[in-house]
């Protein structure tokens, strides 16, 4: 591995990326408040099998339930040593997503996928369109439900950490024009707070009410989703579409 660049640049490398692409392009409101607000832990393994990765995975998502989430909000995990054939990455992911089944993490985290030959089914390996529907996805709003629903079987859990989470989450959708993306948020937040027995929990149904009666909806679907999360019967299910 000796012809390989050191640690320090791996991840300035991916930092770089991080601020240029996703960051100053806005492919993702959700990224910049904890990137510019230190919030997201670099991690680059050394590792050159998969099965050593997993752990470094599981490693990672201990870490994050540990910690606050004003802390580490996201880890980054770089593997530049294993899994450089995509076909073999691919399999792999779905080696991930059982340990987030079975490992109990479903609903709390979610793992995104990057590759640099990201191939999707029906493409080749060199199709435009490919790459294409890479730099589309995810949208800030799959990320932005994966985060609301960690936060609230956080909540379920009885976490206080939980209420600062869905504050958080409510934060970033306002940095969008997305009306109806925000009195969703905010059904989530007070169903949050409600969960928690916090008394401010009155005030922001209130005000999610006010927003929904101008928008003209009921959002009965959230409510039966956020609700089923909040119950423990929605976890995994929310975690696969995540």
């Amino acid at each position: 591995m000796k012809n390989h660049p050191d640690i320090d640049t791996i991840i300035a490398r991916t930092r770089c990326w991080i601020e240029r692409v996703v960051v100053e392009l806005n492919l993702c409101p959700f990224a910049r408040k904890p990137y510019e607000g230190g919030q997201v832990r670099y991690v680059v393994s050394v590792v050159e099998q998969p099965e050593d990765l997993l752990e470094d995975v599981q490693r990672e998502l201990e870490l994050l339930r540990a910690t606050d989430a004003a802390e580490v909000e996201t880890t980054v995990l770089i593997h530049p040593y294993v899994l450089n054939d995509f076909l073999d990455y691919n399999d792999f992911l779905g080696i991930v997503d059982a340990l987030i089944d079975e490992g109990g993490y479903a609903g709390e985290f979610q793992v995104a996928s990057l590759h640099p030959d990201y191939q999707f089914a029906g493409t080749e390996a060199d199709d435009a369109l490919a790459r294409l529907e890479h730099d589309l996805r995810p949208t800030y709003l799959d990320v932005g439900v994966a985060r609301v629903a960690a936060a609230l079987a956080a909540a379920a859990r009885g976490d206080e950490h939980a209420a600062a989470a869905l504050s958080s989450a409510v934060d970033q959708v306002d940095a969008t024009d997305d009306r109806v993306a925000r009195a969703v948020f905010r059904l989530a937040e007070a169903l949050g707070l409600e969960a928690l027995g916090l008394p401010s929990s009155a005030e922001a149904a209130n005000f999610t009410e006010y927003l929904l009666a101008e928008l003209g909806i009921d959002a009965g679907g959230w409510r039966t989703t956020f609700g089923l999360i909040l119950s423990g019967s929605a976890e995994a299910s929310l975690a696969g579409r995540a």
